[in-house]
């Protein structure tokens, strides 16, 4: 199990990465947005998200929605892998 300080100099070193995340929205709903990580705060992290796909252009979650895995965070690298946080 991560901590969040290990949570957030894990998302500090992906800075302008893509992303998927995948959100708990309560009552059995689950929404999946993509982005780009654009900067983490002390205590939350911002996503710029795709605008095509959202009516709005940024999300912000703790790193406690990370570590309680009410979000999960997948990576999207050149060869398109993901790697999960």
């Amino acid at each position: 199990m991560k901590t969040l300080v290990e949570i957030k100099q894990g998302l500090e070193g992906q800075i302008g990465q893509r992303l998927k995340l995948t959100a708990n929205g309560g009552r059995r709903k689950t929404i999946c947005r993509s982005g780009i990580l654009t900067e983490t705060y002390p205590s939350v992290f911002v996503v710029e998200l795709d605008q095509e796909e959202n009516a709005f252009e940024r999300v912000s979650y703790s790193y406690a929605d990370v570590l309680t895995e009410t979000v999960e965070l997948s990576f999207l690298d050149d060869e398109t892998q993901v790697q999960s946080i």
